[in-house]
């Protein structure tokens, strides 16, 4: 897709937008907007993000 942005690799800076731990999964939603999850808390809102149809991206490197 042209014009398409392309997100960077999680890293050991990111952190989950409900806890603070380290991020393992980004939630780009439709609006363009994304929101940083720890395995927790990805598991406990993933299927309400699949719901809005949000973009999973899991943290490759653990």
């Amino acid at each position: 897709m042209p014009g398409t942005l392309t997100r960077p690799e999680l890293t050991a800076a990111d952190r989950c937008d409900r806890c603070g731990a380290a991020a393992k999964l980004r939630a780009v939603l439709p609006s363009g907007g994304e929101l940083l999850f720890c395995g927790h808390h990805a598991r406990a809102y993933e299927s309400g993000l699949r719901e809005v149809e949000a973009e999973l991206q899991q943290d490759e490197q653990h």
